[in-house]
């Protein structure tokens, strides 16, 4: 294993070690901020090697659930508590978060600039692996040509097992290792009903060295290879087991299909303004008047035609019947045996990690890397269940 590695993890997970030594001998130190429950770990130069005019490694995030999510909120701002880190941001402006790895071809999407706690951010029109995408080009970006690491999250809810084939978080940071840059997958284990914002706040404060010591690793060429990492904090962050380095499982949310009596949007989500919701509502409304008139309009010309105003199925026509669905995903409890699972390491109570690679033939390969990379905080920090 290569000591600069074991060092990296040693010196960022310092911060959970109160009085942990100085490598004097390490061309490199890390400096804690550990007045903020969302520090993280800054990687300082030491003065033989330091360069006013060096720039500094760019992370890039993105999510799933639109750029105004806490989670991202969250994970921004314990990043930017790091100065010598550039963070930017182009995340979806409406949520996406189950949009898979889909991509917008044949239509034009729009670009905004937006205010994330002070680093640059663009909110587009588009799904999480648009963002990653079209910030990797060049095209939208003009302070960097690419990115230490991309960073996808921080994502309510398990992106665990089958999930992640659904998860427009994952698809962004998949995006990222299409393109060639390493990335990283931060989920939440959200419970509903027990989870509160906060703890989004909290995960942000579990996930940040690693954050560090992945940007530290890619600095120095040894951060695992040809996979992106998907990192699933449990629902009490602060209260994990450790961190644990896990297979993916085949546990998926149970996809529930309901007839609904009309086309309308789902609710908006938890954290929506009152006055977006009110605006969304009217819009609506004003689109079904409009609707509703048209038909009348159309069926005082044409005795052929039925509309109904509310049902399951509306018959548009003698020959064809409109019916309307809507997609729920339900929580289902399921046992494993296997304690190296993903959703099995998660549920008890662990930071589970999970190396996904684009070829199966290497995983076994890339487990072991990855293991080997995480395996110094056990040393420094016996916090790690392998």
């Amino acid at each position: 294993m290569p000591p600069s590695l074991i060092s990296n993890l040693q010196q960022v997970l310092a911060l959970k070690s109160d009085g942990a030594e100085k490598h004097a001998s390490e061309p490199n130190k890390v400096s804690c901020n550990s007045s903020s429950s969302s520090s993280c770990c800054a990687l300082m130069p030491s003065e033989d090697t330091k360069d006013k005019h060096c720039p500094k490694p760019v992370v890039l995030v993105t999510n799933g659930e639109r750029i105004e999510s806490p989670g991202l909120t969250f994970l921004v701002q314990a990043l930017l508590l790091d100065s010598h880190l550039e963070v930017c941001v182009c995340a979806p402006k409406s949520d996406r978060s189950v949009a898979g790895h889909s991509v917008t071809v044949g239509e034009t999407i729009s670009v905004s600039s937006a205010q994330i706690n002070g680093a640059t951010a663009f909110e587009v029109s588009g799904t999480p692996a648009d963002c990653v995408s079209l910030a990797l080009s060049g095209a939208l970006f003009s302070n960097f040509s690419k990115p230490a690491l991309v960073v996808s999250g921080i994502n309510r809810g398990s992106s665990s097992g089958i999930n992640m084939f659904y998860s427009g978080a994952v698809a962004g940071a998949r995006e990222a290792l299409l393109c060639g840059v390493p990335s990283l997958c931060i989920s939440m284990n959200w419970k509903k009903d027990v989870s509160c914002e906060s703890d989004m706040k909290d995960a942000a404060t579990v996930c940040s060295p690693l954050i560090c010591a992945a940007v530290k690793s890619i600095q120095e060429g040894v951060f695992p290879k040809s996979c992106l990492l998907n990192i699933e904090i449990p629902s009490c962050p602060l209260t994990n087991k450790g961190f644990k380095v896990t297979k993916q499982s085949q546990w998926r949310s149970s996809l529930s299909w309901k007839a609904v009596s009309t086309n309308k949007h789902p609710p908006p989500a938890n954290f929506m303004s009152n006055q977006q919701s009110l605006g969304i509502q009217l819009a609506q409304l004003s689109r079904e008047a409009s609707i509703a008139g048209a038909a009348r309009r159309l069926n005082s010309q044409r005795k052929t035609v039925e509309v109904e105003s509310v049902g399951v199925a509306r018959k548009m026509s003698s020959q064809k019947t409109v019916k309307f669905f809507r997609l729920e995903f339900l929580e289902e409890r399921q046992e494993y045996v296997d304690e190296d699972l993903d959703i099995r390491a998660l549920e008890d109570g662990f930071v589970a990690i999970t190396p996904i690679c684009l070829s199966p033939s290497v995983q076994s390969e890339i487990q072991t890397s990855v293991s080997n990379w995480i395996a110094g905080a056990v040393l420094s920090n016996n916090r790690l269940a392998l």
